[in-house]
């Protein structure tokens, strides 16, 4: 970027006028540094956010591996953009901690867990730990699947639950496809999981299927409680 006057600076104009005055591909830019001796940086970033289809949710799910592919962008660079995309998921993370509050309903769990499941191209079911006050006692991911499907281990999440100190669980997992509905076999699994739980004491929440802008509440459609 040194070829470029002060103001055309990606960094530069950062410093003088803050991170929101700089677009996608400067801010990308900045964490990459260096371009090839075809494109300046900020076209690199271009590219890659063109094989993310313009949107950063679909970049922060892309594999090191496939950001190489674009040219310009080695192994350093690729690891340094999927570090900040961790960063930015552990800070929403973070800020959607519900610590002292009850979850009362299912979007505070969406709240919750979309900062750890928005953009991904895989399924992934999480479980979440509560007491009887409903105050999180801790979280976890069960498994991770395909496109179109996760598994619901029951015997971890068993073993898990009764590890920890609580009186209900919350699963959560997400859908790839943009569409919450549940399918029969999610309907199904739930109801099992629901049983298993229920032979130890503790009882199903809730079991909310999330995409990235909403969300489906078995409890809230009530599907399993009757």
């Amino acid at each position: 970027m040194k070829e470029w006057s002060r103001t055309e600076r990606p960094r530069e104009r950062l410093l003088e006028k803050g991170p929101a005055s700089l677009s996608l591909a400067e801010l990308l830019a900045i964490l990459m540094r260096t371009g090839t001796g075809k494109q300046n940086v900020v076209e690199v970033a271009q590219e890659l956010l063109h094989a993310g289809e313009g949107s950063l949710a679909a970049l922060s799910a892309m594999d090191p591996a496939a950001m190489q592919k674009i040219s310009g962008i080695g192994q350093g660079k690729a690891v340094t953009i999927a570090a900040a995309f961790e960063l930015g998921r552990r800070l929403m993370e973070e800020r959607s901690r519900f610590d002292g509050i009850s979850i009362t309903h299912a979007a505070m769990l969406y709240q919750r867990m979309i900062p750890r499941l928005k953009g991904l191209d895989h399924e992934e079911c999480w479980a979440v730990y509560l007491n009887r006050a409903n105050f999180v006692t801790g979280q976890e991911r069960l498994s991770s699947g395909s496109n179109v499907t996760t598994s619901f281990p029951r015997d971890t999440l068993l073993r898990h639950a009764l590890d920890k100190p609580c009186t209900s669980v919350a699963l959560v997992h997400n859908h790839p496809s943009g569409s919450p509905r549940p399918s029969k076999a999610d309907i199904l699994e739930t109801a099992r999981v629901r049983e298993a739980l229920s032979s130890l004491g503790i009882s199903l929440l809730d079991h909310i299927i999330v995409c990235d802008d909403k969300f489906y509440s078995f409890a809230d459609e009530r599907v399993y409680l009757g």
